[in-house]
């Protein structure tokens, strides 16, 4: 008899963790991904306030699957899924719209930027989801330094020098938090004709500072966000973004580097499933994760929409991990013959963000802690969820090198080949060195 096939669309937290929990299982799995590693998205922001390198974050799908015989690896992007052929269409460099057969399919297709209806505002104020965001979004922030420091008339430094966040969660805090120790102390003697410590970081958000946090909490990382010079600005929306700045509250505030830490909105996987879904578009799914009408179909992670006690289960990482090890379990119990698991449950282990060097807020259940043993806590729980034991010592070492020493681990402005040149007032400024 032949193995079934269990196709697993995405390398994300739910795809890792689903394919996982199924390397005893007797079948063919597939794993698709359009990028070849996994990414540890929640350090995200210390690439790209250069704290951390690109591959210190990621990994190898393959290198994880190694040694896990029963699992392949396929590069290339899922463009739809055909329900009555229980296929999915792949594509990639060489070849389009290529069917792959399954028996059983886990989507864990993950999310991407949301501009909230003004997709307009993409151009300039770009997100960070994958590397390559990351990296550009370093660039930008470094190369607002290099331009400022080249550049002759003072009244443009504050506007080179003014960087702009568009989202006050988790991301947008850590982000803020951490490019205000990388400009007032990591670049603060590597300058002659500006000072790096001038530097402006505005963070907006319609709500609250960690909005899903206690109102203690999102109190304490405001202040702590004024303490490290961060400027909040709340109860206000984005009205426009463009290559000056931004206008929020009818006031516009000049920048040159915007970035958008904001919302996320879901894969297209309920239009492949011609699904129900919720308003931002994730697949209703029941309680054992499956498709309804559909039970070989399990969508999990960010593209699912699930309520636990009267409420949707959050976006997390946490949610992911714990959705995917259940999926494959019951996929596993189904085909082995074992007794299936009950609903699936969320245990929340808690939410933790980091705000600036040695301060961070806990939050899990009634317990609510803030500043350097909740900071602790944080690194830990980071470290251990790293897809591999040579990068937990490597960000580990990193972590303990730049707390001590205020260096930084990656600060290179890495151009692409297809990349328009930075105009820079060079010949000037070298005149004026002279």
């Amino acid at each position: 008899m032949a193995k079934p096939t269990i196709v697993i669309v995405g390398g994300g937290f739910a795809g890792l963790a689903a394919a996982k929990a199924l390397r005893k299982t007797p079948a063919k799995v597939l794993l698709i991904d359009r990028t070849n590693h996994h990414l540890f998205q929640p350090l995200l922001y210390q690439v790209a306030t250069s704290e951390l390198a690109p591959g210190q974050i990621a990994t190898p799908i393959r290198s994880i699957f190694r040694n896990q015989k029963n699992t392949t690896v396929i590069l290339g992007e899922v463009t739809g899924v055909d329900k009555a052929q229980k296929c999915v269409i792949v594509s990639d460099a060489d070849r389009q719209n290529v069917p792959i057969a399954y028996d059983y399919l886990i989507l864990a297709t993950g999310a991407s930027h949301s501009y909230f209806g003004h997709n307009e505002f993409a151009e300039y104020a770009p997100g960070l989801k994958s590397l390559a965001d990351a990296e550009a979004a370093r660039n930008k922030i470094l190369q607002a330094f290099e331009l400022a420091e080249a550049e002759e008339d003072p009244n443009r430094h504050r506007d080179l020098l003014t960087f702009i966040l568009v989202g006050a969660g988790p991301t947008g805090v850590e982000m803020a938090g951490a490019l205000a120790i990388f400009v007032r102390s990591t670049l603060k003697s590597d300058f002659r004709r500006i000072d790096p410590a001038s530097a402006r970081i505005v963070l907006v958000d319609t709500a609250h500072v960690l909005g899903t946090f206690s109102e203690s909490l999102s109190n304490a990382a405001k202040q702590r966000l004024a303490k490290l010079g961060v400027e909040v600005l709340l109860g206000h929306s984005v009205d426009q973004i463009d290559s000056d700045g931004i206008v929020v509250a009818g006031q516009r505030i000049a920048s040159k580097t915007v970035i958008w830490t904001a919302g996320v909105a879901p894969s297209p996987a309920g239009k492949w499933l011609n699904a129900e879904t919720d308003r931002a578009g994730r697949v209703r799914i029941q309680k054992d994760l499956t498709v309804p009408e559909h039970p070989e179909i399990f969508v999990v992670g960010d593209t699912a929409s699930l309520d636990q006690n009267g409420k949707p289960l959050p976006g997390v990482a946490q949610v992911a991990m714990q959705q995917g090890r259940y999926a494959g379990k019951l996929i596993h119990n189904r085909i082995v013959g074992s007794p299936l698991p009950g609903p699936f449950s969320y245990f929340d282990k808690g939410t933790m963000a980091v705000v600036g060097k040695g301060f961070a807020v806990l939050q899990s259940g009634k317990v609510q802690v803030s500043g350097f043993g909740a900071w602790l806590t944080w690194a830990a729980v980071h470290l251990q969820f790293l897809a591999t034991s040579s990068l937990r010592l490597s960000v580990f070492l990193q972590w303990v090198w730049t707390y001590v020493t205020g260096q930084r681990g990656d600060r290179l402005i890495v151009s692409h080949h297809d990349s328009a040149p930075v105009s820079t007032p060079v010949k000037e400024a070298v005149r004026g060195a002279a």
